[in-house]
C-alpha cells in the first residue's frame, strides 16, 4: 500500500488546492454544451495531479433509479466501456445501500467487510484496488449519480483533506450536470454555483468596468469581511487591500481589462481588527457586442493557510540548511581532533577528594557559569571538563578544545576568532574560529595561563558580551558559548606578576574546581591501575590476572609528580614488558628528593619524607628509622604524615 509522508501529503494538498481554484473558475458561467468536456478534462487533471489511474462518473437512469451508466470517464487504458451499464442493486448491493444514504466511501478492496462480498468480487474482476466514491447531488436534491477516483496499479491511503476536496469537486460536477439537465434560469444557475463555491470557500464577483460597482456572493463578502448589506465598489475594495499591494493589484486588473489577459493575482487584505489575510483572485473580462470591455468576472479564495504552510516550509528549509552547514563545520573540526584526543568513558576514582570534586561538577554542570579547573599536570583536567559538558544542557552540541600552550602566539588569535581570506600573509582561505564552532556548545581553553596579554583582552570581551570579529573583518559576530578554562599554574600569582589580566581572572574564576593530585588520593590508584591494564591489554593482545600486593603498595606510596598521566605510562610500559599473567610494576627512575620548579613547601616536605620512607622500607621508629633520620619524634612524624596525606604499607611495622 502506498503511504504518503507528511511532506508528500502537504505538497499534494497544495497542488490540489491550487487546482481547485482553477476548477471553480472554469465552471463559472460555463455554457451547457461545454460541461461534459469540462468534467472529463477535470477528471484527467485531478488524476494527473494526484497520480490516480482512473476516474468514473456514473449517472442514474431516469427509468430505473438503481441502474447506473458511465457518462464521464478518464481512463488511459480505455476501461471500462463508456456505454457499460450495470444494475447497482444487483452487482454492487453494499455500495448501492451506502450511496443511497448519501455516504461517501473510501474503499480498499481487500479490506471490505464480509457483507460486501459481491461488491468485492466485482472490484477484483475489474482490478480496482482502492477508491474514493462520492454520491453526486446538486445542492440538497436527489442523487443523480456517483463520482469515483480509483487506483488500479496499487493500493493507497486517502488523507481526510483530499477526501474533503473530492466532495467539493463532486459538488461542482453535480451542479454543472444539474444545470445542463434542467437549463434553468441564470438566477437558479448562479445559486447552485454559489452553493458549490461556498462549500469550497470561493467567493464569486463581477465588477462593472464603467461604474466600478462590484457584485459579490455572500461567500465573497465573508472572505473580505464585508457587512451583509454593504454595497461594494472598487474604492471600498481598494481600501481593504494592504497598502503595499494596492498598486500591484491595480496593474493586474488593468492588464486583464485592456489585453484580455487572465487575472491571476495574490495579495494581502487588512481586516477591521488589523489582522492580515492572503487572497487569490482569478478572473476574465467580458466584452460588449461592440467589442468594449464591460465586466471583469472571477472568483477569490482565502489562501492564508497555504501561505502560512509555505512560510513554515521556507523557514524549515533555511533551518535545515543552516544546521547542515554547522554540522559540516563541526565534522571537519571533529575529524581534526579525533586523532589528537583520547576519549575516556568515565572518571575513575571514588576517594573522598574525588567525590567532592565530582559533586562540584554536578552542581555547576546544569548552569552556564564559567568554570576554572585548576590542577597539576596530568591530573585529568580535560576529562573533568568533558564531564561538565556531558552533564550540561549543551551536551548535544560539541565541546571544542583549544590548547593555548601548543599554539604559536601569532596564530592563537586566528584559531580562537577565525580569519578572513587575506587577513595576513599566508591566509589563503577563510577559516572558522573555535568560538564560532562552539556556538551553543562549550569551549574548553586548556593552559589558559599561556594566552598572550593582547589575546586576553579580546577574550574578555567575548566572555562579557558574546561578540567578536574575525581577523581581517569588521563584521561583529554574536555567539552563545559556555567557557571552561584549565590551568596548572597559580593564576593569582600570574596576576601579581603582570602576566595575566586581573579582570579576566575574576571573569574566569566564577566557579573554580581544584582537581586533587594523585598523591592526595592514593586509594584511587588500584582502580586506576586496573582500568589502564584493561585498556592496554586489549590493544596488546595480552591478559593480566593479578598484580602483586607489594607492587601495588609501592604505587600507592609513590608521590607521582606526573599524576595520572605518569601512572598510565608506567602501566603501559609494564604491559609491554610483561610475559605472563602476573604484572610486575616498577616505579619511574626519578629522584624523590628532586623538587620540581614551582612546588610549595608542603610538596617539598612530602617528597623528602617519602624518600626517607623508601630508604627505611617504611619503618618509622628505632635506630635508622625514618623518625631517627629526620630528627623527629615518632609521634611528630606520624602526625606530619597524616597531615600530608602519606600512607604506609600495612605490612610495615612501626
Amino acid at each position: 500500500m502506498t503511504k504518503l509522508t507528511p511532506n508528500t501529503q502537504l505538497e499534494e494538498s497544495l497542488r490540489f488546492e491550487s487546482l481547485l481554484n482553477e476548477i471553480s473558475v472554469r465552471f463559472v458561467n460555463l455554457p451547457a454544451e461545454r460541461i461534459d468536456a469540462a468534467i472529463e478534462d477535470v477528471q484527467r487533471l485531478i488524476c494527473e495531479c494526484l497520480s490516480l489511474d482512473l476516474s468514473t462518473l456514473w449517472q442514474w437512469s431516469d427509468k430505473a433509479p438503481h441502474f447506473l451508466t458511465i457518462t464521464h470517464l478518464y481512463s488511459p487504458w480505455g476501461w471500462p466501456p463508456r456505454t457499460q451499464g450495470i444494475d447497482a442493486q444487483k452487482e454492487l448491493p453494499w455500495l448501492f445501500e451506502q450511496i443511497t444514504r448519501g455516504e461517501a466511501l473510501t474503499i480498499i478492496t481487500e479490506e471490505m467487510p464480509p457483507e460486501a462480498a459481491i461488491d468485492r468480487d466485482f472490484r477484483r474482476k475489474h482490478n480496482l484496488k482502492s477508491s474514493v466514491v462520492i454520491p453526486l447531488s446538486a445542492g440538497r436534491g436527489p442523487l443523480i449519480g456517483i463520482l469515483g477516483f480509483h487506483c488500479v496499479k496499487s493500493e493507497r491511503t486517502w488523507p481526510d483533506l483530499i477526501v474533503k476536496r473530492f466532495h467539493l469537486v463532486a459538488q461542482i460536477f453535480a451542479n454543472a450536470l444539474f444545470r445542463k439537465r434542467k437549463d434553468q434560469e441564470l438566477l437558479e444557475s448562479e445559486a447552485r454555483l454559489n452553493l458549490a463555491t461556498e462549500a469550497a470557500g470561493v467567493g464569486l464577483w463581477i465588477m462593472e468596468i464603467d461604474t466600478g460597482f462590484i457584485w459579490v456572493t455572500p461567500q465573497a463578502k465573508d472572505i473580505f469581511h464585508l457587512a451583509a448589506d454593504e454595497k461594494l465598489n472598487y474604492e471600498r475594495f481598494n481600501r481593504a487591500i494592504h497598502p503595499d499591494d494596492r498598486q500591484r493589484v491595480y496593474q493586474a486588473i488593468q492588464a486583464s481589462i485592456q489585453s484580455d489577459a487572465d487575472l491571476d493575482v495574490e495579495y494581502r487584505i487588512v481586516l477591521p481588527d488589523g489582522s492580515i489575510r492572503w487572497i487569490l483572485s482569478k478572473g476574465k473580462r467580458r466584452l460588449r457586442p461592440t467589442g468594449e470591455a464591460a465586466q471583469l468576472t472571477g472568483a477569490s479564495i482565502d489562501i492564508s493557510q497555504r501561505k502560512q504552510m509555505e512560510e513554515r516550509l521556507r523557514l524549515q528549509v533555511e533551518e535545515i540548511e543552516g544546521l547542515k552547514r554547522k554540522l559540516e563545520r563541526e565534522n571537519i573540526y571533529l575529524r581534526q581532533e579525533i586523532e589528537l584526543q583520547h576519549v575516556h568513558d568515565e572518571i575513575v576514582g571514588r576517594s573522598a577528594p574525588m567525590r567532592q570534586t565530582l559533586a562540584k561538577v554536578e552542581q555547576v554542570a546544569r548552569t552556564d557559569a564559567t568554570v576554572l579547573i585548576e590542577g597539576e599536570t596530568g591530573t585529568g583536567k580535560e576529562l573533568l571538563a568533558k564531564s561538565v559538558h556531558r552533564l550540561s544542557a549543551r551536551t548535544q552540541r560539541p565541546m571544542v578544545t583549544v590548547n593555548c600552550a601548543s599554539l604559536p602566539p601569532t596564530l592563537i588569535e586566528s584559531e580562537l576568532f577565525g580569519r578572513e581570506k587575506g587577513a595576513y600573509t599566508g591566509a589563503l582561505t577563510r577559516m572558522t574560529g573555535r568560538f564560532e564552532l562552539a556556538d551553543r556548545g562549550t569551549l574548553f581553553l586548556d593552559e589558559i595561563g599561556e594566552l598572550p596579554l593582547d589575546v586576553q583582552a579580546k577574550l574578555l570581551r567575548v566572555l562579557e558580551q558574546g561578540r567578536f570579529e574575525r581577523l581581517g573583518s569588521n563584521q561583529t559576530l554574536q555567539v552563545d558559548v559556555r567557557i571552561i578554562a584549565a590551568t596548572n599554574q597559580d593564576l593569582s600569582q600570574q596576576v601579581v606578576a603582570g602576566k595575566f589580566r586581573k579582570d579576566l581572572f575574576y571573569r574566569l574564576n566564577v566557579f573554580p574546581i581544584t582537581l586533587p593530585p594523585l598523591r592526595e588520593r592514593p586509594e584511587d590508584i588500584p582502580s586506576l591501575v586496573w582500568a589502564f591494564v584493561r585498556q592496554y591489554e586489549k590493544k596488546m593482545g595480552k591478559r593480566v590476572d593479578q598484580i602483586p600486593r607489594k607492587s601495588m603498595d609501592k604505587l600507592q606510596q609513590y608521590a607521582w609528580p606526573g599524576n595520572v598521566r605518569e601512572l598510565r605510562n608506567v602501566i603501559e610500559r609494564a604491559l609491554i614488558e610483561c610475559t605472563g599473567r602476573t604484572l610486575d610494576l616498577h616505579l619511574p627512575q626519578a629522584s624523590f628528593t628532586e623538587a620540581p620548579e614551582g612546588r610549595n613547601l608542603e610538596d617539598i616536605e612530602r617528597r623528602h619524607i617519602l624518600s626517607v620512607l623508601k630508604q627505611t622500607g617504611g619503618r618509622l621508629s628505632g635506630p635508622g628509622g625514618a623518625a631517627d633520620i629526620l630528627g623527629l619524634k615518632r609521634t611528630t612524624l606520624h602526625s606530619k604524615m597524616k597531615k600530608l596525606g602519606i600512607r604506609r604499607s600495612p605490612q610495615v611495622m612501626p
